[in-house]
């Protein structure tokens, strides 16, 4: 279902129009996965159909009328049709990502964002004894992906000042999504994993009934949030206009109701392509000789 209030508005529509009358093939691509729950989709197709109707009307071409939801979140960031898109940070940093440029980092209204900031839940199930991240040593652990920065570094960033010879859990699990992690804790086929706080607060939303299953027992610590993203080939112009849009978008006030689903507080242009901070955790924990959650 949608978020209450969220339907196709005339933006919308008129967003879908004017691109079809230019008689744009839609060469280029647009991208919004890494918060697209099912139920948030209507909020997420409105967001991106108020700043394409920007674009349009400050003359960027082939401004795709629809979001690509047919190609896998790491495929769109190597897709150098992509005009507009979200990315993890640590992925970008660790496995060369120089196909695409940083646009803004959204800021979020989830508990454990700090403006543009956000960290990661360490959850456990309601009843588990553990009281502090030391009493989870040798119990098991959900990873949604290796080179998720939420998921994966942030927690081996917990983590590392309490492992011993390069480990701290008896057996890690990887559950390909954070939902997915969710669900193991909760079931009991994982004692713990660690949640990007923004997707957690949408989990809490949607499915208060799972989340009801579950606790925080502590958080990561904090880290530059997940970025917009555009093709490096886009033209200086586009990044602009993707930055004029995104600004104008947050202040809108007929777009309040998807920001609130969205949970979007504001945005943050000051990117860093160096990723400095997430290569940083990475490398305190190397050497503290935990090169990877284990």
């Amino acid at each position: 279902m949608s978020p209450p209030g969220v339907r196709p508005t005339a933006a919308r529509r008129n967003a879908a129009k004017l691109i079809a009358g230019r008689g744009i093939a839609g060469r280029r691509i647009a991208a919004l996965p890494m918060y697209d729950f099912a139920p948030l989709r209507a909020a997420t197709d409105e967001f991106w159909s108020a700043i394409a109707a920007r674009l349009i009307a400050a003359g960027v071409d082939d401004v795709p009328a629809l979001l690509t939801r047919d190609l896998s979140h790491v495929e769109t960031w190597g897709d150098p049709r992509l005009l507009f898109g979200q990315a993890c940070q640590y992925p970008l940093a660790s496995t060369g990502y120089e196909t695409v440029r940083l646009v803004a980092i959204p800021a979020y209204s989830a508990p454990g964002c700090e403006g543009s900031r956000y960290r990661s839940a360490i959850i456990v199930r309601t009843e588990d004894v553990a009281q502090r991240l030391e009493d989870l040593r040798g119990r098991r652990c959900a990873v949604n992906e290796r080179s998720s920065n939420s998921g994966s570094n942030l927690l081996r960033a917990a983590i590392a000042p309490l492992a011993e010879h390069g480990r701290f859990f008896s057996s890690v699990q990887l559950t390909g999504g954070h939902q997915a992690s969710v669900r193991a804790v909760a079931d009991g086929i994982a004692d713990a994993a660690a949640i990007d706080c923004v997707s957690y607060a949408h989990i809490r939303r949607l499915s208060p009934e799972l989340t009801a299953r579950l606790r925080i027992l502590d958080w990561t610590p904090s880290s530059p949030g997940l970025p917009y993203v555009t093709a490096r080939t886009n033209e200086a112009s586009t990044l602009s206009a993707l930055r004029a849009a995104l600004a104008d978008v947050q202040t809108d006030p007929t777009q309040a109701t998807v920001r609130d689903a969205l949970l979007l507080t504001g945005i943050d242009f000051t990117v860093d392509e160096d990723y400095v901070e997430v290569r940083k955790l990475e490398q305190d924990a190397l050497e503290r000789g935990y090169p990877q959650v284990a």
